[in-house]
């Protein structure tokens, strides 16, 4: 299958330690299998920080999702349990990840989850709420986290 990652560099080695933490699965690599996301997120990207939009694709093999090896969640829909692994990811103050998974698959969260976690733990909305609010306006769109070094070695630049 073909992921797509939307930056504003040609991205060639992918090295995690330039990974910014807090995101919805964590610290880690994310793609997704929906190209006009990943070039949207490009040129948001550019329009934060300049530059230009630069798509960056790979080949990843589904079997390995079925790997031994990896330890791999996937999130099926919108529900308690992916809003709590976002929630965790999120508030995450330490250095070390709240997680060990290689691959995380699941849905993206909505581009105001911080406003939504501060209503959270403010006891302003509650848990049914918050997942609801964290639904990605678009409609559902999945984001692949790949956040160790076996599972970046399984991505193939796409030339």
């Amino acid at each position: 299958m073909k992921l797509y990652h939307g930056s504003t560099v040609c991205i060639e080695e992918i090295d995690l330690h330039k990974s910014k933490p807090n995101k919805d699965f964590g610290k880690g690599f994310y793609l997704s299998l929906d190209k006009e996301q990943a070039i949207a997120m490009a040129a948001y990207k550019a329009e934060q920080i300049g530059g230009d939009p630069v798509l960056n694709i790979y080949e990843f093999d589904e079997s390995h999702l079925s790997d031994d090896s990896l330890n791999v969640k996937i999130f099926e829909e919108y529900d308690e349990e992916w809003a709590n692994f976002i929630f965790a990811n999120r508030n995450n103050a330490t250095e070390s990840p709240v997680h060990h998974y290689d691959i995380v698959i699941g849905p993206i969260a909505n581009d105001r989850v911080g406003l939504q976690i501060h209503k959270y733990m403010e006891h302003e909305i509650d848990l049914p709420t918050f997942i609801k609010n964290l639904k990605y306006m678009k409609g559902i769109t999945i984001q692949y986290f790949f956040g160790t070094e076996c599972a970046i070695k399984l991505l193939k630049k796409y030339e």
